[in-house]
This record gives C-alpha cells, structure tokens and sequence, in this order.
C-alpha cells in the first residue's frame, strides 16, 4: 500500500530495527522534526541524488520512526529514529512543506528466501568475533544485547554494525532476499573481522607500550 512520506536525503544507510542518532540544525528539517512530531512521527531517509538533489524516482530508502528528541534551542536539536520498514520512491508530491514529500511503496523480503539455521548461526558468530574486535579497537564497551533470531532481522542488524562504504550498505538495503543478504555477508564478514582483529591487536600493544612497556625491537638509549 503506497505511503505520503516527507523524505531526508541523507549520506547515511539506515536499516531496519537499527537506531541512528542525528544533528538537526538546518532549517527546513527543523521544520520536518515539527511537522512528524505533531503527525506520526515518521519520515524517510535515504541517500541524496547526484550533486545533492532529490533521489530519482524508483530510490530506495527507510523509514525512520521518531524515539528520541533533545531540543537544543534556536530550533536545534538531537533526535534518535529506529529503522522501519524500507521503500522505493513512486513520485514526488508538490507541497507547501520546504521539504521533499512523495510517495512511496513500502517493501518487505520476499517469503522464498529462508536461511538455513546452521547458515544463521555462522553469521551469528562471525559477526560476534567482529564486533568485539571492533569494540576493542575503539575502545567501546561490550554490547550485552542478544542479536536477532530472525533471519531478516539479524541480517539487518550485522550489516547496521559493519564499517562499510555507503554503495555496499546501500545495495544490502536493496536485496529483497534474505539469503542473499546473509550470504553476501558472510563474504564481508571474515576479511573485515581479519583486520579488525589485527588491528585491535595493534592498538592493545600500543596501549602497553604507553605505560611504561618497552617496545619490542627498539634498544634503549637511541
């Protein structure tokens, strides 16, 4: 069923069930802030168009529903919106609003692409081992929270949590099979889990050598 939607281009992929934290300080999305909060607190975001314009019809986005708003003053604030379900542009409306409007046809995964639950379980693990490579690195806390067992969400969720370019996220977004989402991802997975693991490895060294360890290598005195 089609959807009248205000939009946000935005150089950002959100998906499904993931939170995202956003700055609002420019005027005509303050005003969109506005309008959601006082209708039903959602829009859509979705990458801008070449050069910054509108997306071209047939773009493919996700809603954002509203869970947070921290008002700032002078119009500002901060505001945190969880994905929802994803869509393709079908025309944009002419409106008052300083914002694009349109509607849009909300999508789902087709039914026919069930993952096998061993498949599930090795994207569980590999994307695990990545997180907690990626959390050390950073130097973040641990995340305690369980990940999905539905195949659709903890797809979502581990492509939300990788670091990728914005054209990868973007076509993971698009694929409208579940077991092609995960099994393109358990092709990122394992190199990018490789070096996040290097990595963290490196920095852990380098905290040592910080506090007074001396670096293997290097003789004293030069």
């Amino acid at each position: 069923m089609s959807l009248r939607l205000p939009l946000f281009p935005l150089g950002v992929v959100l998906f499904p069930g993931v939170l995202l934290p956003l700055h609002i300080f420019e005027p005509r999305y303050r005003r969109l802030v506005e309008d959601i909060v006082a209708g039903d607190r959602r829009f859509g975001l979705l990458l801008p168009g070449i050069g910054r314009e509108a997306p071209p019809a047939g773009a493919v986005g996700t809603v954002a529903e509203l869970r947070v708003t921290q008002s700032l003053g002078e119009g500002r604030s901060n505001i945190v919106v969880q994905g929802g379900t994803r869509y393709m542009v079908s025309r944009y409306l002419e409106d008052e609003a300083p914002y694009l409007v349109a509607m849009v046809e909300p999508f789902e995964d087709r039914d026919d692409t069930a993952v096998p639950p061993a498949t599930l379980a090795e994207l569980t693990t590999e994307f695990q081992r990545y997180d907690a490579a990626r959390r050390r690195l950073h130097d973040l806390e641990p995340d305690d929270d369980a990940l999905p067992t539905d195949a659709a969400a903890l797809s979502f969720r581990v492509a939300g949590g990788m670091e990728l370019d914005l054209a990868e996220q973007q076509r993971l977004l698009e694929l409208r099979s579940t077991r092609d989402r995960v099994e393109r991802l358990l092709e990122l997975l394992p190199p990018l889990r490789r070096a996040m693991e290097s990595g963290a490895a490196v920095h852990k060294r380098a905290e040592h050598n910080g506090k007074g360890h001396r670096t293997p290598g290097l003789m004293e005195g030069t």
